[in-house]
């Protein structure tokens, strides 16, 4: 059973280096070598490493609770569906949602797609009246941004494809925001759905969530936020968002890999034709047609991810009794420190708003004549794990004129001496490989 998060004391004390190396104890793969050097990991907009107590919540599960969910009547099947449910309580809780309001997903990919596909399918008729306000044809109109993940992207795209629908983008600027003075003239009232990213995890922007909300909800679209790189990082309530639809991961967010979820509204849920049809979603089967269950259940087909669940519920927990906002100022200044000593190295762009401008704890960057790969291969015979390549984001990357980036990424966990001896080992970079010359 989850415990209900407590919130430390005092509150309003922010994360200090000396707090934070009291949380490094509970991550034991921080405590590892790598080439000999002690480990720096500065990935963790990729992936984030697991506390003690996700590591236990799941395998606790595995020893003591291990059966189906919703499914039998034996007390284990029972207590593993209790743990299973408090753990959508407590992931809904984090975000300030309804547990019937979250949905189970093994990715944020799987969210989008969700969505996209049960678009999809009330295009072509299914889910009967109640999912009409879904149904998207030519003439309609889907808008996303220059800045979004692939994950945001595609499922678009080939919506579009198959409905006939058009598909536009918010532009972004070249301080890495975006043109909202263009965004009014692309959500136009034939618009169906606005799909955008809370924070960049290319340029580390946070975007303006209630402005683009306001222009949505102004010609009635719907609106779908990727959240994968602010539920980790800021604190969110979905309710004072006022979106949609709502995506992130696990693994982004001390979990483990495997487990996501999708918020939506629960009257929208409810009305979505289903994604994926089978087990455990239905409440009348024969021969010719089936009912569904209401959301969550509709959308959950099949054997459920119980352990990931169960780990994820753990990690929310960890989250919380840590306090967002102070994860969140923690990072923050992290990644102002980033941001500026990058910025002092000769031959280094950084992407991305300005030192000042709030952005969450990461900074990508490009150095002069060394390829991202070339530099993300010194940092790692230093011990330092970074992220290079297009982070997903190929268009995004083409607008500001690149190929590819190097990516630092920062979490409660990372210290600021952590970021100095990467700010000390990049400036190294350009003379190690003759480009300074």
């Amino acid at each position: 059973m989850i415990d209900t998060p407590v919130t430390l004391t005092p509150t309003d004390a922010g994360l200090s280096d000396a707090e934070v190396h009291r949380i490094r104890n509970d991550f034991p793969i921080l405590g590892t070598e790598v080439n000999g050097r002690p480990l720096i990991y500065l990935d963790s907009g990729a992936t984030s490493q697991n506390p003690v107590s996700v590591l236990e919540a799941e395998q606790e599960f595995y020893e003591q609770r291990n059966a189906a969910v919703h499914r039998g009547s034996h007390s284990l099947a029972v207590d593993a569906t209790d743990a299973y449910e408090d753990a959508r309580a407590a992931v809904a809780r984090f975000i300030g949602a309804r547990p019937d309001e979250l949905v189970w997903t093994s990715n944020a990919t799987e969210g989008i797609n969700l969505v996209a596909y049960a678009m999809s399918n009330a295009s072509l008729g299914r889910g009967g009246e109640a999912a009409r306000r879904f149904a998207l044809g030519p003439g309609d109109r889907i808008v996303v941004t220059e800045m979004e993940h692939h994950a945001n992207l595609i499922p678009w795209q080939e919506l579009a494809a198959r409905t006939g629908a058009e598909l536009r983008f918010i532009p972004v600027a070249d301080d890495g925001t975006l043109r909202l003075e263009e965004a009014a003239a692309v959500i136009t009232p034939a618009t169906k759905l606005v799909a955008f990213s809370h924070a960049s995890n290319v340029l580390g922007t946070i975007n303006p969530v209630a402005e683009l909300v306001r222009l949505a909800q102004g010609v009635g679209a719907f609106t779908l936020l990727d959240a994968c790189q602010s539920v980790p990082h800021l604190p969110v309530d979905v309710k004072a968002l006022d979106v949609d639809f709502l995506v992130f991961s696990g693994h982004k967010m001390l979990g483990p890999t495997g487990i996501g979820a999708l918020y939506g509204r629960r009257e929208l849920l409810d009305a979505l034709p289903p994604f994926l049809t089978g087990g455990s979603m239905i409440t009348t089967v024969t021969m010719e047609r089936a009912e569904y269950l209401p959301s969550p259940n509709r959308f959950e087909a099949g054997t459920q991810r119980i352990s990931q669940a169960i780990a994820l519920g753990a990690a929310a927990n960890y989250l919380a009794e840590t306090g967002m906002q102070r994860i969140e100022d923690w990072e923050a200044t992290l990644g102002e420190r980033l941001v500026r000593g990058l910025g002092a190295v000769e031959g280094i762009r950084v992407l991305g708003p300005d030192a000042g401008v709030p952005r969450i704890g990461l900074a990508s960057f490009d150095v002069d004549g060394v390829h991202a790969h070339d530099v993300g291969q010194f940092l790692d015979d230093k011990g330092i794990a970074v992220r290079v390549g297009h982070h997903c984001a190929q268009p995004l990357h083409r607008r500001l004129g690149l190929t590819a980036t190097t990516r630092a990424s920062t979490y409660l966990y990372t210290t600021t001496d952590e970021v100095d001896a990467f700010l000390d080992a990049v400036a190294l970079v350009r003379p190690f490989f003759g480009a300074h010359r």
